[in-house]
């Protein structure tokens, strides 16, 4: 008997409208887990070599993990998979949130959405029934009024959805999916995979639960889990500050990225701080269910022209990407930027680096018709202009490899495979350099969350020996995190030991450490496999020369092409890649 998991998955046809189950080898689950595991095997089984990202033949992968709908904290997080528009490799990307226990509710452990439907359409998906509903007179809206109307519509209470805003149906490159409003599938370009099937929506409801293999074990673990952990300082300063808490930490060590990536240091940083967000606006510590992290905020602006806008955020990677890159420095600013690219369906990091590279662009006089730094509105005006397609923003749409090169500013741009990276500058924390070489997806700092060990002194920033093999522990760890699916800011909770026991009273399955390592080593080849398979050679696997060429100016902070090198012959060796 299977635990944790239903051993099926769900296929949908677009173009013909129809879909069938399939079932799930055990074997499967047990080799790979859900999540990004499952996902990643799916992809390369489905995804036929060259697609084009944007045409019928790709495919979107929804999967959740053995941890989904469990009483495990952390573990309220979905999987999209697909090839990327905007690097043509590997995508993956994860969402928080109340839509996992409703995917995992209708009683599949993965759905495949492929083909096109010829007229704009969004799905409900459940235990039930698969039903195409027409959504021509949503084609055109924002996410949050859209996700209103196909919940309403459903009538289910409860029901949960997935969206797309005007940025994915005019498959601009950078377009997310997002759900709950301000949660979004941020990274990879998946809101114009959807756009591309003319798909505006997903809705999920249902009332399946697998069984649990060892339910007493779990409750006992996630007991003593909150028991030890809610008081740390760690997890105390998440419900407080959320991530803006890493403006502060960031500036402090001089790797803020600031003026599109000439400096480390934003003057004036302590206005867009942790600090300042708690002290100068109504801030409430929100969460996913089931979490006792609370890391997210609902902040509402109180006095000024912004007053009553509310967002959940924003988050330290936004902060960093209108106010670092783009030169802004009021907090209510980049609320209002991060509000319109969550109501037009846009990864914050991509835009905000986008805005960036075009303010950089005004500044060495290539296009007068782009905003100058710290120039909210201007920001905002070509924030719109990019989702739509017009006016000076159109040539950011297609994402910043296609853009650099009109504006004849590749040597400028900064990106790895065609995606922008977060805010960690790798001149100064040169692991987190390695893992924005070496992210499948693109610049990453997701995939082992590195800025941590460096940042907190396990390893010293500077040096390149031994950085690869620590990397491969956190990226390994982390990994077994992406399928179960549990979120990875509980990374300093729950080590080798505490996965082995959540998989074992989840699933019944033991695995020793050594079988969780191969098991993430497998999967993490699996999506280097893929690039490969696309044409994204080990020569992808690098920063862009900037990087290398230019030092900080604050403490001459700076990367070498030799030390990359190092790091990645290192890292190859240990994955088995030579």
């Amino acid at each position: 008997m299977l635990h944790a998991f239903y051993g099926k998955l769900l296929r949908v046809d677009l173009t013909g409208r129809t879909h069938q189950e399939e079932s799930i080898p055990p074997e499967t689950l047990k080799r790979y887990l859900g999540g990004k595991g499952l996902g990643t095997y799916l992809l390369l089984k489905n995804v036929p070599q060259g697609v084009d990202p944007l045409g019928a033949g790709n495919k979107i992968i929804f999967t959740v993990g053995p941890a989904t709908g469990t009483v495990m904290p952390g573990s309220s997080r979905h999987g999209l998979y697909s090839k990327s528009p905007q690097t043509g490799g590997y995508a993956e990307s994860y969402a928080g949130g109340k839509v996992a226990p409703k995917i995992k509710a209708t009683g599949y452990d993965a759905i495949i959405l492929e083909g096109r439907s010829e007229k704009p359409v969004f799905l409900e998906i459940s235990d039930q029934r698969v039903k195409f509903h027409q959504a021509g007179d949503l084609w055109g809206k924002e996410t949050y009024i859209t996700e209103d109307i196909v919940k309403e519509r459903v009538g289910v209470p409860g029901a949960q959805a997935v969206v797309i805003g005007p940025a994915g149906e005019n498959l601009v490159r950078l377009a997310c999916v997002e759900n709950n409003y301000w949660r979004s599938s941020g990274r990879g370009g998946l809101g114009a995979v959807f756009g591309s099937k003319n798909l505006k929506a997903v809705v999920f409801h249902g009332a399946q639960k697998p069984a649990c293999a060892d339910e007493k074990m779990l409750k006992s673990f996630v007991k003593n889990l909150i028991a030890n952990s809610k008081d740390l300082p760690g997890v105390v300063n998440y419900k407080k500050y959320g991530t803006p808490q890493m403006v502060a930490l960031l500036n402090s060590a001089k790797a803020f990225p600031t003026r599109y990536w000439s400096k480390g240091v934003l003057d004036g940083w302590e206005k867009i701080s942790g600090e300042a967000l708690i002290n100068n606006f109504e801030v409430k510590p929100k969460t996913c269910p089931g979490c006792f992290m609370a890391c997210g905020d609902l902040t509402t602006v109180k006095s000024g022209p912004r007053a009553g806008l509310t967002i959940e955020g924003p988050e330290y990677e936004t902060i960093y990407a209108f106010g670092g890159l783009c030169c802004i420095d009021r907090m209510e600013d980049i609320i209002y930027l991060n509000d319109l690219c969550d109501r037009y369906g846009m990864d914050t990091i991509s835009a905000g680096n986008l805005v960036a590279l075009a303010m950089e662009a005004r500044a060495r006089g290539v296009n007068p018709d782009f905003p100058a730094y710290g120039d909210t509105e201007g920001a905002a005006r070509l924030l719109g202009d990019i989702a739509f397609r017009k006016g000076p923003g159109a040539v950011l749409s297609d994402g910043i490899v296609q853009a650099s090169r009109i504006l004849n500013l590749e040597e400028a741009a900064i990106h790895v495979k065609g995606m922008e990276p977060p805010g960690y500058d790798p001149r100064v924390l040169k692991g987190v350099g390695l893992g924005y070489a070496t992210s499948a997806r693109g610049a990453c700092h997701l995939r082992a969350t590195f800025y941590k060990p460096e940042l907190a002194g396990m390893i010293s920033p500077s040096v390149v020996e031994g950085k690869a093999a620590l990397y491969i522990e956190f990226e390994d760890r982390l990994t077994i995190f992406n399928t179960l699916i549990n979120c990875v800011f509980y990374r300093d909770l729950l080590q080798w030991d505490e996965l082995q026991t959540i998989i074992k009273a989840l699933t019944g399955w033991y695995y020793s450490v050594e079988e969780l390592r191969r098991m993430a080593n497998e999967i993490i080849t699996m999506t280097h496999d893929f690039n490969l398979r696309e044409g994204l050679d080990r020569a992808s696997d690098n920063l862009p020369k900037r990087m290398y060429r230019e030092k900080l100016p604050e403490t001459g902070a700076s990367l070498t092409q030799e030390e990359m090198d190092y790091m990645l012959r290192d890292y190859y060796s240990i994955r088995g890649w030579m």
